[in-house]
């Protein structure tokens, strides 16, 4: 690849990679009507990890030490089981995937809000607006959707706005505790100690809770290799480079884009509701996220 290629790529590659990461709630919700959400975790992860083993020995990665490997078991937990298991659980219920995302992705305002009740950071007017406004966004998509949808039973869906929030703030500490304790792992061996770790206990939570039968159908065998060779491989892949070339920062950024593109997915392909009020309260959190990154 040419330097004027390479240029260009990288250019684009940020917005790739948020485009890449906002079709795992698709991914998830194409399959999920024919699998348990646990039991659909554990395979992917089990499929990711022999995957990503045979490229960490081809390319004859690194291996993290004993407490390198400890570190990563537990951001691997709370990114994986915590979060990914939250999301699935919140999709399997029926809370439409625009809405998940949306609530998901606050985790920047989580990490505003921690910082502020719990160290005793001082909030800059910039963040404690982007704080209000990304608050306000999510109540006005979350109830103006649960309104529109008269089949929808509010108290059916109680669980699922709670796994949502669970994954919230899993995200939130994992990301926290990942960039505190795993940040000099090498992106290969790392994900697949990760992996290990989430696979063992979202296997732990499929044997005990559900009942693990699987309805093998074109559509969920199409999610399954979505997730794991786009997502698991591809945009991990793709963040790696990124990490590498030193537009990590510049991805981040653009992390505010995954609801609102994770929700016209959803809408052209399930046909999720999208009225006027959604799109007015998606604008509003995402403006409020956008803010309080800054």
């Amino acid at each position: 690849m040419s330097r004027n290629h390479e240029g260009l790529f990288l250019h684009f590659a940020p917005g790739l990679f948020v485009l890449l990461w906002s079709t795992g709630f698709i991914g998830g919700k194409i399959g999920l009507p024919y699998i348990e959400p646990f039991t659909f975790l554990t395979i992917r992860f089990l499929l990711a990890i022999a995957l990503l083993t045979i490229i960490a020995l081809i390319t004859n990665a690194p291996w993290p030490d004993h407490r390198l490997i400890v570190h990563l078991s537990v951001s691997g937990i709370l990114l994986h089981t915590g979060y990914l298991g939250s999301v699935f659980s919140a999709l399997s219920i029926g809370i439409p995937a625009g809405i998940v995302a949306l609530i998901v992705g606050l985790q920047p305002l989580l990490t505003v809000g921690i910082a502020f009740f719990w160290f005793r950071e001082k909030l800059t007017q910039r963040q404690l607006l982007g704080f209000l406004l990304g608050l306000t966004g999510v109540f006005l998509v979350v109830s103006d959707s649960l309104w529109k949808q008269d089949n929808i039973n509010f108290r059916e869906m109680i669980p699922g706005l709670l796994f949502c929030i669970l994954g919230l703030f899993s995200i939130t500490l994992g990301t926290v505790y990942q960039k505190r304790f795993g940040s000099s792992m090498d992106m290969r061996t790392g994900t697949i100690v990760q992996y290990i770790a989430a696979a063992v206990t979202t296997g732990f939570i499929a044997l005990y809770f559900e009942t693990r039968v699987i309805e093998w159908s074109g559509e969920l065998i199409f999610a399954l290799c979505w997730l794991l060779f786009v997502l698991s491989i591809g945009a991990i892949s793709l963040l790696m480079l990124l990490i590498k070339q030193g537009a990590a920062n510049q991805t981040a950024k653009l992390f505010y884009l995954v609801p609102p593109i994770t929700a016209l997915i959803a809408h052209i392909i399930f046909a999720e509701p999208l009225t006027g009020m959604m799109i007015f309260g998606i604008i509003i959190a995402v403006l409020g996220v956008y803010l309080a990154r800054s």
